[in-house]
């Protein structure tokens, strides 16, 4: 297995999409947040440090595993590496918004661009297995 590259693939992809996690699930939608601010753990912004450095350090993984499973199963088309990242996205992320905008005070638009953010993410793994392990 090249590390060097798959190193950079994740580097490359985990930094781009924690840049978009940013624009997808934080400021795009961020007057909707405060429509019921009681399913929020920190109130008024107080407190969540932590939870922002976790949720940074998480686009890493899974950009780590998804480039590690490409390179396990030897998938470096663009049409293998999307199909897979939709794959995985229709298994676990659509359906598990879908749940929590069903059962919690989500407003469907952020639902919506949590569920966008995981695809985005996954494809940007994708493009970066493609462009970078080839």
């Amino acid at each position: 297995m090249p590390w060097g590259r798959i190193a950079l693939a994740v580097l490359a992809s985990g930094f781009v999409s924690s840049m978009t996690d940013w624009l997808f699930m934080g400021d795009w939608l961020y007057k909707r947040y405060d429509r019921h601010p009681e399913i929020w753990r920190y109130q008024g912004g107080q407190g969540e440090n932590k939870a922002i450095l976790w949720s940074s350090v998480l686009p890493f993984l899974t950009c780590g595993i998804f480039v590690l499973v490409c390179s396990g199963l030897h998938l470096h088309s663009y049409s293998g590496t999307l199909k897979l990242a939709l794959a995985i996205w229709l298994i676990g992320p659509l359906p598990l918004m879908i749940a929590n905008a069903l059962w919690l005070k989500l407003v469907p638009a952020i639902a919506t661009s949590f569920s966008l953010g995981w695809l985005v993410k996954l494809a940007l793994a994708a493009l970066a297995v493609t462009l970078i392990l080839r």
